[in-house]
């Protein structure tokens, strides 16, 4: 028998929102993507209005319903995969005091400066196995609030991710599914606890009272409200399942979820993440082990800030005439997602002649700074070894091979600690294009996996989380049997060679810039 559910994944540009089937396989029946706001802030604050997200589901939803002609009543579930790291700090009625800070933050310089030291360092990573060093971890936008803005901090009633924010929109539940409360960094990973921990709170000056119940990501936390259904145009009563974070639930959706399976993602940001049985941490580059939503495992994570933001950044701004007389000449798509990857598939199409290692041109890939393998909010990006012979296609695919480069050096780092698979599945928006699969087959020199719909697979974990919530399926592990294989690219061995010598020199780039960057963008 089929079921059906909608999972809503809620990304840093907009919410899609996708109706599943879910049978022996889990098939996607329709979906509906609406776009909201990104506040650039000149003191480092990246900011979203909670509003919007809400607008954006309730919108989608019913384009949904309305196109799929699926009845409300025939709905068993919903859940979400939603953007991490954010703080939504909210009252007693759930309403946000403030607009969401996003995980992109990066204003709290000075919260780091005086909050954080050795002791603090070593005593996190034996409680929660890592620690709160990035200007962009939640605490120090908590302390922010609290610092810069006490009015709007004496109304928090609790503070939440999200995803979590969404859920106590649809059904009055406040709850922190455990993907979620670790991403705080709060939280106590050692065996027999698993709940935020009373040292790093107190450590940190974090109020215990403002951070909210605990949950798997397979609990079902609620139902939605009457107000909601309302809103949402779903019955009420409808169960809600908390879902998780993009980190942990993309991989789901790829199928990577047994030990050892690895993913590369590739949305708006970027990662490596591998399924590991214990938490590994490495500092010096910035790499974690973070709870994911299969119960006895962990991710182990290194994550590009700004990957497909760096081809919707070409497609603004250097692709933008051309695409300009593409669209005059077409006169079709009134839906912004078609929009989007129409333009992404005409300018890898435009760019698919170029040779490896783009006639010398290299790109780096760090827009708003980067994280891993380095901690720096001053990097910003580079064409390096532009010619009189380079134009505009050879620098759009420079860019693509720039956020692989940067991915193989992630997934080098990643293998100093832990071991990887030899076959990589590849998934997010820019799995879409067979070129970008093609590329960064040839720049990790592996065999390269991708699934059916690659761009959904936030949702279609979503929707995995519901199928074991509703006994469809007895665990995680099973998501593989769901999500089976849509095509495999194998390395092309003289692009490979191209490649790996250019590797070196993109890893040099920093090196050799970072003191450029500091004096360039050091407030």
């Amino acid at each position: 028998m089929s079921t059906y559910v909608i999972a809503y994944d809620v990304g840093t540009t907009g919410v899609k929102t996708c109706l599943f089937e879910i049978s022996s396989q889990i098939k996607l029946v329709g979906s509906a993507m609406a776009r909201y706001d990104l506040y650039i802030l000149e003191n480092g604050g990246v900011e979203q209005e909670p509003d919007q997200w809400w607008e954006a589901m309730c919108s989608t939803t019913a384009q949904v319903l309305e196109r799929t002609l699926i009845s409300k009543d025939a709905i068993a579930a919903i859940s979400f995969c939603a953007q991490m790291q954010a703080v939504v700090l909210v009252d007693q009625s759930g309403r946000p005091v403030r607009r969401a800070m996003s995980y992109m933050d990066n204003r709290a310089k000075d919260e780091v400066k005086k909050g954080l030291n050795a002791f603090k360092m070593l005593r996190s990573i034996q409680i929660s196995g890592a620690v709160s060093a990035s200007v962009k971890d939640p605490v120090w936008k908590y302390q922010w609030v609290k610092h810069h803005e006490p009015e709007v901090f004496k109304k928090i009633y609790k503070w939440l991710d999200v995803k979590d924010y969404l859920v106590c929109r649809s059904c009055g539940a406040f709850t922190m599914s455990e993907d979620s409360a670790f991403a705080t960094l709060l939280y106590d990973t050692r065996r027999g606890k698993r709940q935020f921990s009373e040292a790093i709170c107190r450590m940190f000056d974090v109020d215990m009272a403002h951070l909210p119940q605990i949950c798997k990501s397979t609990d079902q936390v609620g139902q939605i409200t009457l107000k909601a259904s309302e809103e949402l145009g779903l019955k009420a009563g409808t169960p809600v399942f908390s879902g998780g974070g993009d980190a942990s639930l993309i991989g789901v959706g790829a199928g990577a979820v047994a030990q050892q399976d690895t993913h590369i993602y590739l949305g708006t940001s970027g990662w490596v993440s591998t399924v590991v049985p214990k938490q590994h941490l490495d500092i010096s580059n910035m790499i974690a082990a973070i709870v994911g939503a299969n119960p006895g495992y962990f991710n182990y994570f290194a994550e590009l800030e700004t990957a497909g933001k760096c081809l919707e950044w070409v497609k603004d701004h250097l692709a933008l005439d051309e695409i300009g007389l593409f669209l005059d000449k077409k006169h079709i798509w009134e839906d912004p997602e078609s929009i989007y990857e129409s333009l992404y598939d005409f300018m890898m199409d435009c760019v698919k002649n170029v040779r490896a290692g783009s006639d010398g041109v290299i790109f780096t890939p760090w827009l708003h700074g980067n994280r891993c393998p380095f901690e720096d909010h001053n990097a910003r990006g580079i064409f390096f070894n532009i010619s009189l012979e380079t134009g505009k296609t050879e620098l759009i695919h420079a860019v693509v091979e720039g956020i692989c480069y940067h991915l193989k050096w992630q997934l080098e780092a990643t293998e100093r600690h832990v071991k990887t698979s030899q076959t990589i599945r590849f998934v997010g928006g820019g799995a879409l294009s067979p070129l970008t699969c093609q590329i960064l087959a040839d720049v990790l020199n592996r065999e390269v996996e991708t699934v059916a719909n690659p761009q959904n697979v936030g949702a279609v974990g979503a929707a995995v989380i519901m199928a074991v919530g509703l006994n469809l399926i007895r665990d995680v592990n099973e998501a593989k049997l769901l999500i089976p294989v849509h095509e495999t690219y194998h390395p092309n061995p003289s692009n490979a060679v191209v490649y790996n010598h250019v590797f070196p020199v993109f890893k040099s780039l920093y090196r050799n810039n970072v003191k450029a960057f500091k004096t360039l963008n050091q407030p």
